[in-house]
């Protein structure tokens, strides 16, 4: 039998769904971390993202007798994501500042300085980095940032990001392009106003 590890996601679903517990536990490690960095950095609150993050798990487990693979899991389990996203943006309260401490009493934009594989993340390397990159963030547009967190945490393609929002392949690229150029411009004011 083929070890999880080298299983694909779309494998392990199907064998979590006939039973096996070590097929849901190689998908958790593989895609717990990404996922929640993906719902920390669209809500702002650690909180909200582990309840939500624990939603979107007792979702898959309340899905796999029906999962279908039509799409790559990962992708599916991003949209499940965002779609929980979106439902607490229409019933929450105001979000609180990123400069607002956390459990540990360090503000929670800390917390967002995760490592990152990709794009401008892979670069940041202190805390004032790190604040001047989510403040970029925080100012794309929904659209532009939902796709940009999609990628960058979701380790997701241009396709499957098309795919999660619900738009074309051109329109998921456009949000990107204008991600990263809006990212870069509002980076390097930000180096530029640095003593």
């Amino acid at each position: 039998m083929v070890a999880a590890s080298e299983d694909t996601d779309e494998t392990l679903m199907r064998r979590y769904a006939g039973g096996d517990m070590n097929a849901f536990a190689a998908l958790y490690d593989r895609h717990e971390r990404a996922l929640w960095r993906f719902v920390l950095r669209s809500v702002q609150s650690a909180a909200v993202a582990d309840d939500l993050a624990q939603d979107v798990w007792f979702a898959v487990t309340r899905a796999a007798q029906r999962y279908q693979p039509s799409a790559k899991f990962r992708t599916w389990l991003f949209t499940m994501a965002r779609n929980r996203i979106i439902d607490h943006a229409r019933t929450s309260k105001p979000h609180h500042s990123l400069d607002a401490e956390g459990d540990d009493g360090e503000p929670m934009f800390s917390e967002l300085a995760a490592e990152s594989r990709l794009g401008p993340l892979r670069a940041v390397s202190s805390r004032e980095e790190a604040r001047a990159l989510i403040e970029a963030i925080e100012q794309l547009p929904p659209e532009q940032r939902e796709a940009f967190l999609l990628q960058a945490e979701g380790d997701m393609s241009v396709e499957d990001i098309a795919a999660a929002t619900g738009v074309s392949f051109e329109t998921a690229k456009s949000r990107l392009r204008y991600a990263r150029n809006k990212l870069k411009a509002l980076l390097a004011d930000h180096a530029q106003a640095r003593p």
